[in-house]
């Protein structure tokens, strides 16, 4: 992420828009999408600024098109994004899974709205399967990041590209209707501070004398190829899982109670925690920033210390599942959800704090 010497003036902005600024500021050179709500302030924003930076900004006529145009883009050596909303995501699934078998780099951006279907254009966290476990077909990943602020709407776009080029692979920032519409002061990262990498040994190119040709391809007719290519993916993951795990700890030192929320609900947390120690209650908060790689170590030594995890989500409880096996049955677990693109409050979490104590109490006694 960018650090405090590579940003510049502070500005007022809203989330979507301050995503689409940081990706020309990023160097992005190509913008290929389609609009749907919560997001579509991303491209009307880069198509109005598009004339002042050279980059190609443009609407195709599909998600399907827009995301094979990312691919060609990426086979190209260009620093290339995309963005939609849920249902959108889904139809490009075939397409970041070609990407993944390929190792071209790029970054997909989801501001996630409530579902399943066309559902509702409110905020919601009901993508975390799709982004997590690999929404289209074969073994694979994508790295995934969860903001929690406009800042850092704009900062991950800058850890997205680097990330994504780093290990040739698609990252997704895994963003809500809220963030993308809520306006909060940042300090917008200094343009030209991400240098470009090295696309010689995977940008596809032409037959000249001294060099071969690089094709480019994610079909592998022969099961010994495929699974070869299959095993240096699995080995690349690995590498993302021990190098760039990352989270934020709040008062876990002392806590009995651990809460475990990503992006906005996390915010919401921080709250309920707070009202939780006013009320005596001893209570901790771990926010996983990378849903993949996910924190696993670190939830598993904090729930070898603690009474009880709560997980806080706005969906039926998907996060719950990658919680519940870090943790490996050292401590209970709970849930607190709200779907269909409503927010819980903190004294709703607060109220599922007390309450799951209550359960875990009457349990113990008997």
């Amino acid at each position: 992420m960018p650090t405090l010497e590579e940003k510049s003036e502070v500005r007022l902005m809203k989330g979507n828009e301050a995503l689409a600024e940081a990706a020309f500021r990023a160097g992005m050179q190509a913008y290929f999408g389609y609009p749907i709500t919560p997001q579509s302030e991303v491209i009307e924003y880069l198509m109005a600024e598009q004339p002042n930076h050279d980059c190609v900004v443009l609407q195709a006529e599909s998600e399907v098109a827009a995301i094979n145009m990312v691919f060609g883009a990426s086979g190209a050596g260009a620093r290339v994004m995309i963005s939609s909303s849920g249902p959108g995501i889904s139809l490009m699934q075939e397409g970041i899974s070609y990407m993944a078998s390929a190792q071209l780099p790029c970054l997909v951006v989801n501001v996630q709205r409530g579902g399943p279907g066309l559902g509702t254009i409110q905020p919601s966290q009901g993508d975390y399967f799709q982004a997590v476990k690999g929404g289209g077909h074969g073994d694979y990943h994508l790295i995934v990041l969860a903001p929690a602020s406009v800042q850092e709407m704009a900062d991950f776009v800058f850890e997205g590209f680097r990330l994504a080029e780093k290990y040739r692979n698609p990252a997704m920032i895994l963003t809500d209707g809220a963030l993308g519409q809520m306006m909060e002061k940042l300090a917008m990262p200094v343009k030209g501070s991400l240098p470009y990498p090295d696309t010689s040994s995977w940008a596809t190119k032409g037959k000249q004398k001294g060099r071969e040709r690089n094709f480019i391809t994610s079909l592998f007719m022969q099961p010994e190829k495929m699974e070869e290519v299959n095993l240096h993916l699995q080995e690349k993951y690995r590498l993302m899982e021990e190098n760039e795990v990352r989270y934020e700890e709040f008062d876990v030192e002392d806590a009995d109670v651990l809460l475990v929320a990503f992006g906005l609900v996390a915010r919401i947390c921080e709250k309920a925690m707070q009202l939780a120690r006013e009320k005596g209650l001893r209570v901790g908060l771990l926010r996983p920033i990378t849903l993949f790689p996910y924190p696993s170590k670190r939830l598993a030594e904090l729930s070898s210390k603690v009474g009880m995890v709560l997980t806080v989500e706005m969906n039926a409880g998907q996060m719950l599942e990658d919680v519940r096996l870090a943790v490996e049955g050292r401590c209970p677990v709970h849930f607190k959800g709200r779907m269909g693109g409503m927010i819980p409050s903190p004294e709703e979490v607060l109220e599922a704090i007390e309450a799951a104590l209550e359960k875990q109490h009457i349990v113990l006694q008997r």
